[in-house]
């Protein structure tokens, strides 16, 4: 996985039902993930769904050569306010390509789903992004 990114927003609260989702107590994200659904695929993704994990909640993309998306975790504040990290599901900067038969790199990918977040959230008013990886390979403009 590459870089997090926290934020907060009273945007993204529990939502009604969705504890009765979760695989495991306490893992919140579902306000996030339609959230992320839908101004990811405003950037061009394509995002055929999003479900709860073990660890969290899971975004998926598709149109890559492996296994692709946004990995949400969340714990709940006061208030039914989540602290949420979200973050990209490659697991490396090599992944086995099934359809290519060999190792693809995912660094490109990685580099710009995480700075579509970074603009996403930067775009949002109501969005706070607490903190965020300072790598410059992954944030264009100006820091955090």
């Amino acid at each position: 996985m590459g870089p997090f990114i926290r934020v907060r927003s009273p945007k993204f609260t529990i939502l009604p039902g969705e504890e009765k989702e979760l695989v495991n107590q306490g893992v919140y994200g579902k306000a996030l993930c339609e959230y992320l659904t839908d101004k990811l695929r405003n950037r061009g993704y394509e995002v055929p769904f999003y479900c709860c994990e073990d660890w969290g909640w899971w975004v998926e993309l598709s149109g890559f050569l492996f296994a692709f998306g946004v990995c949400i975790y969340g714990t709940e504040l006061e208030g039914g306010q989540l602290d949420l990290y979200v973050t990209d599901g490659a697991v490396g900067t090599r992944q086995w390509s099934w359809r290519r038969f060999r190792f693809v790199d995912t660094t490109e990918a990685v580099a710009k789903l995480h700075a579509d977040l970074i603009a996403i959230f930067r775009a949002d008013l109501e969005v706070q992004i607490l903190g965020a990886d300072l790598d410059p390979r992954f944030i264009a403009d100006e820091a955090v």
